[in-house]
């Protein structure tokens, strides 16, 4: 499976090894021939992307192949521990969901187990009177349980810290910022690079070809903003932020609703608001938002225009960053 992307009608063992894990993931291609990458198959990855909140091509590149192994996995399946690299996967976010409705804060529940949810599941062994190896085994999941079942169904602690850390109002100057791009937008990321510097903020460029890296740079420069841009081929804007179906980024989903309600002067295509899941949504520490904008050629002429209505995005959301925090729907 290191071949990628997986496309309509190529064969082999690598597509049946496809449709038998979007069968584990409760979207089973009806009526497929094995090994096949069919009409049915193609239709059923598409499902997949859309509940995972990525791209829905309707064809498995590494990052569709990663998500169907993560959905592979139940809390309980393995032992979860902080490891290098860290263990990814539904079951570490099923702990972080659990974790955070019952009060030991993992931040945001992404499904990675870094070092948050390592203090938060030490915390919640210490204060249960288990074995405090910060390893989630049997007994720690059989605990986490119970306890659960007397915590209500509540955002949990991380929608709540991240929702407060948000209610005072804070100046450009206080803002870092790190701007990137995937190809063909770096006049944009520079042209807004520029802009926000003038109001004051401290902004950081990367051009990192995977996301993965790009938001490993923007969490080591303790950036309190990531704007993220990726060209797509027809001329409408999707501005998107992270969320999953249990936990959004209510600092994302306001900074995204700012930029949309900037950019929908300037584009002839209203740009639309969407929670997902991509990488680099889902792996910066900070909010985070990626605009995919198209076709380039157009973009690059309205780039002045494109970079105005963006600073003003920034700085309205840097003075109101709870805007549209209780008007969006999570996917």
């Amino acid at each position: 499976m290191s071949h990628f992307p997986l496309t309509r009608g190529q064969r082999g063992e690598a597509i049946r090894d496809l449709q038998r894990r979007l069968g584990a993931a409760g979207f089973a291609p009806v009526g497929a021939e094995a090994g096949s990458f069919c009409v049915s198959t193609a239709e059923s990855l598409t499902a997949f992307q859309r509940a995972r909140g990525l791209h829905t091509s309707g064809d498995c590149d590494e990052h569709t192949w990663l998500a169907l192994i993560e959905a592979g996995w139940s809390l309980g399946d393995r032992l979860l521990k902080l490891t290098a690299p860290m263990l990814r996967g539904d079951d570490v976010a099923q702990l972080q969901n659990a974790l955070n409705r019952i009060g030991f804060d993992c931040g945001r529940p992404d499904g990675i187990f870094g070092p948050a949810t390592g203090r938060a599941l030490h915390d919640f062994q210490q204060n249960s009177g288990l074995a405090v190896d910060g390893v989630c085994g049997t007994q720690t999941v059989r605990t986490i349980e119970l306890v659960g079942r007397q915590s209500g169904s509540g955002p949990g602690v991380a929608s709540i810290r991240e929702s407060e850390s948000f209610r005072e109002l804070s100046s450009m100057s206080s803002q870092r910022i790190v701007v990137g791009q995937f190809g063909g937008l770096s006049s944009i990321a520079r042209s807004l690079a520029r802009g926000l510097r003038e109001t004051g903020a401290t902004v950081m460029s990367t051009d990192e070809y995977e996301a993965t890296a790009q938001a490993a740079a923007a969490n080591r420069f303790g950036a309190t903003v990531y704007l993220g841009f990726e060209p797509r081929a027809d001329a409408c804007t999707a501005v998107s932020y992270f969320a999953v179906p249990t936990f959004e980024s209510i600092g994302g989903r306001s900074l995204a609703t700012h930029i949309v309600a900037s950019l929908s002067g300037v584009l002839a295509c209203p740009p639309t608001l969407t929670g997902m899941r991509l990488p680099v949504l889902r792996e910066t520490r900070m909010p985070a938002v990626l605009c995919a904008l198209g076709p380039i050629r157009e973009v690059i002429t309205a780039s002045q225009a494109i970079t105005d209505a963006l600073v003003a995005a920034v700085s309205a959301w840097s003075h109101a960053p709870m805007l549209g925090a209780d008007s969006v729907d999570t996917p």
